[in-house]
């Protein structure tokens, strides 16, 4: 996995992203920050205490909140 996707399942802008990752064939994790309180606070970290969605967090450890695809191919560029 390249990176790690924090969602929520009513949240539009994920439910966008993850379809554009999916038809890209591009392989990533998700986490419902629902389902896991403490991703939320990872989420917190990435967003100055807002619980942000969806967030993206990469191998290299840093983050981006509600990139565009060509957002997440250019930073995916950078770490291969």
């Amino acid at each position: 996995m390249t990176f790690t996707m924090y969602s929520t399942p009513w949240c539009g802008y994920c439910h966008r992203l993850k379809g554009q990752l999916d038809r890209e064939g591009i392989a990533f994790e998700v986490v419902d920050i629902e389902q896991h309180p403490e991703a939320a606070e990872i989420v917190e970290k990435a967003n100055n205490g807002n619980q942000t969605v969806p967030t993206l967090v990469y191998a290299d450890g840093s983050a981006q909140t509600n990139p565009s695809l060509a957002q997440v191919k250019e930073k995916l560029a950078s770490l291969a």
